[in-house]
């Protein structure tokens, strides 16, 4: 099995859409994530016209869309990026597809765009993400107490970090 990502394309627009409001995967992603057509087409462009700044990617498995994952540049004197929006649909689950994904992903913005650090917000119910992002190599940062409100209650916000020194060659 054969794991790649690449960015998004418009031709990619029609599974994104399904993907971000499957049943499965909707409640796990941040609640201000893109879902509609209109928006995710956005993200697309912008990823587009910004590459260094913004990237909407897609996971691929032996060249079939399995999976999204984002990044979005949040201080540039410092090099450092938010990820987010790692979904990966439940036709591919169990085979660490995410893991793979997410190893090529951080190679991509520490070694092609420079990144520093990376990191990214977890809910606290979503245990599934917490232990892949440990298995992926960042570290748990810290707890934004009942931060978000999701699913009909206060969740708590688990904060991760990587730095390009983490990452072993």
């Amino acid at each position: 099995m054969k794991v790649a990502i690449r960015r998004a394309r418009p031709e990619d627009v029609d599974f994104l859409v399904a993907l971000a409001t499957h049943e499965d995967v909707e409640p796990f992603l941040a609640a201000i994530r893109a879902k509609g057509r209109d928006e995710i087409l956005a993200e697309i462009e912008r990823s587009d016209r910004e590459p260094d700044a913004f990237g909407l990617f897609v996971i691929e498995v032996d060249g079939e869309r399995a999976g999204t994952m984002r990044f979005a540049r949040t201080n540039q004197r410092s090099r450092i990026a938010d990820l987010g929006g790692l979904a990966v649909h439940p036709d591919f689950r169990g085979g660490k597809i995410s893991d793979t994904a997410a190893r090529l992903f951080q190679r991509h913005l520490f070694d092609d765009l420079g990144f520093h650090r990376l990191q990214l917000e977890i809910y606290g119910f979503n245990e599934r993400a917490m232990r892949h992002a440990e298995r992926s190599g960042f570290l748990r940062e810290g707890v934004r107490r009942k931060a978000y409100w999701r699913n009909d209650e206060w969740v708590d916000g688990v904060l991760y970090g990587l730095v390009a020194e983490d990452v072993s060659d």
